[in-house]
Formats: C-alpha cells, structure tokens, sequence
C-alpha cells in the first residue's frame, strides 16, 4: 500500500529535498500550500506532475484540521518556519506564532483527526508527526557537543520558539501517545538555500566577484562557528525517524566545526581568489546576542537509524559556488543577448 505523506514548507531548501526523497521511495506526497503562494515559481517546480497540493496555514488552526482531514496522511513532516534567525528579532511576534504554536496547531489537527482523547484512544489510523527542531534551542552552550540530553538556553526568538515547538511534540507524545518526533538538526546547506543565509550569501558573492559584478563581501562575526552539512543528507534522517518502532528524539549533526572564516576561505578558494581582498566586517550584521559554538553528538542517530553524511563541508561549500556561479554565467549571457538584441 502506497504511503501517504503531507510536507508543511515543501516549497523550501528541506521540504524539496524531501519530497525529491519521498517520492524516490514511493509515496504519495502532498504539500500544504498557504493562500495564493505558486508553487510553480519554486524549488519543487520541476516535481509539480509528481506533488499534490492541499491549502492550509500554521496560523489557521481549522485549514490545518481540513488539510490532514483531506490528505489522510501516513506521515506528516512540519518544516514551516520563519527560517531565518536575524529576522526573528525583527518579527519576534510572528516567529512565536508560526515556529511555537504552528506546532501546536498541527499536532492538534493529527489529534482530532485521529479522534485521539485523554484515554490515548484514537478512532482512526495513527499518524506519524515530525517536527523540526533545531540547534538554535542550544543557544548559550553548556557543553560540545550537544546531545539529546543537553539543556536548551535559547539566545533568539526564533531558538525560543522553536523549543516551544520541540517540547509540545513532546508533550503530545507522553499526554496522548501520538507518534511524534524531533530531528535536533544542525545547521545544513545546499544551493536551494536561501540568499540571506550566511553560506549562500558567501557563495553568491564569490560568484559575482569571480564575474567581476561584485566587489565586497560584507559579513558580521568571522568567527562563529556551526555544524554544517548537506541538506539532502538530513532529509534522510527526517524520514528514519518516522519508520522507528518507537518515537524518540534525535541530534542530526556532522560533528566537525568550521567557522564563518573557513567558509569564506574555502568558497573563495574554490575559484582561485583571496578571500582577505573582498571580505568587509560590517559590526551591524552581529547578532544582538551571538552563538558562538555549536556542534553535534549524533550517534543515537547514527547506531540507531543508521544515518551517514555523504558530503563533506569543502565539498558543500564548492558545490555551492559552482551552482551560484553556472547561475550567475547564465543570467550573464541572457544579459548580454537581451542588450544586443536592443540595438
């Protein structure tokens, strides 16, 4: 029988990965679109024959009941999120919303779907939840690495709200024995992420200054330093979560450290330049309260769901700057046909 699985941010980095992953296994995939946004002018543009499409909005609990209604999912992943750390400072309110009781939301449309009551009995077949948690929640570190175990101290809204999130999956998990799980990720990568982020923004600026339509680069604080790794490789841990015989919680994380300098060093190197020649320190990209270090223990994962990275941080950053500059290459030509077509 054919699974079934509904993806909240299937337009994002994480959400195409894993539908693309999804359905490479098999399942029927649907992904919950809110109000007028056009899939069609996204990341899983290229998998619009094979995705199906259900409406709904973290911020509305009843299209959220409809939508699992609908879809009657065998799994659903919750990767809608206001992603970006920075601006969750600025949207501090919405960020709650979304990131924090989004999760509520969903976890209650899988609940009253099911017919799930106090008793921990369900009229219905159960569904299997994912939420998105996030190495943020570590914050202020109190030990390298991180583990399961280790105590939260949130340094943003967004780390905040997305504890919220992983503790009333939880909650849901020992209140009403739902199946539900969070994947503590790491921060991954990939050139489907977004250009406000410190990887992508790297690895777009040394392809417009390899092109000569760029100069500088100009970051905040070289020397914080994160777990990276390939996004395509943590969707894969999304997935053998779910297929546990019991729900438990899960660090998903390289275990090597590199800092926003190495990236520089090595994105600039991939195209034979000097990164010291274009790199500006902007003391106004600082975060108002930084995380200076954060690093994974994933061997639960690794003995557990037999979960194995596949690219390494220089191949991540090189596979990155190739794709931005073919990109940039391309946008080039188009440029330069459309001016000599004008004459």
């Amino acid at each position: 029988m054919t699974k079934r699985a509904l993806i909240t941010g299937v337009t994002g980095q994480d959400g195409s990965y894993l539908a693309e992953h999804l359905l490479s296994l098999g399942y029927q995939v649907w992904g919950l679109i809110r109000g007028q946004a056009n899939p069609r002018k996204s990341r899983i543009s290229r998998l619009m024959a094979d995705l199906s499409f259900v409406d709904g909005d973290l911020m509305d609990q009843g299209s959220l009941v409809s939508a699992v209604d609908k879809v009657q999912p065998d799994e659903v992943y919750n990767l809608a999120a206001i992603s970006f750390v920075p601006l969750s400072w600025q949207q501090a309110e919405l960020t709650a919303e979304v990131n924090g009781m989004g999760v509520l939301r969903v976890l209650e449309a899988i609940r009253m779907v099911c017919g799930i009551d106090k008793s921990r009995t369900a009229s219905s077949g159960q569904i299997r939840f994912y939420q998105a948690s996030s190495s943020e929640m570590f914050g202020k570190v109190i030990e390298t690495p991180q583990h399961e175990t280790t105590i939260f101290h949130p340094r943003s809204p967004y780390g905040v709200a997305k504890s919220y999130g992983h503790f009333i999956t939880r909650n849901y998990r020992e209140s009403f024995g739902m199946y539900g799980v969070s994947g503590i990720l790491f921060n991954h990568e990939s050139p489907r992420r977004g250009a406000e982020f410190v990887t992508r923004k790297i690895s777009l600026a040394v392809a417009q200054i390899k092109l000569g339509l760029q100069d500088k680069l100009r970051l905040g604080n070289l020397d914080a330093v994160r777990d990276w790794g390939f996004a395509g490789d943590y969707v894969r841990a999304m997935h053998l979560m779910l297929q546990q015989d019991e729900a438990t919680d899960y660090v998903v994380g390289t275990g090597r450290m590199h800092s926003v300098r190495d990236a520089v060093r090595i994105a600039f190197g991939a195209v034979g330049m000097r990164w010291e020649d274009h790199v500006v320190i902007d003391p106004r990209l600082v975060r108002p309260a930084e995380v200076e270090t954060l690093c994974a223990d994933s061997s639960r994962a690794r003995a557990e769901l037999g979960w194995r990275t596949t690219v390494d941080f220089e191949q991540l950053m090189h596979m990155m700057v190739e794709s931005d500059l073919r990109q940039a290459e391309q946008e080039q030509r188009y440029a330069d046909l459309a001016l000599a077509s004008s004459w």
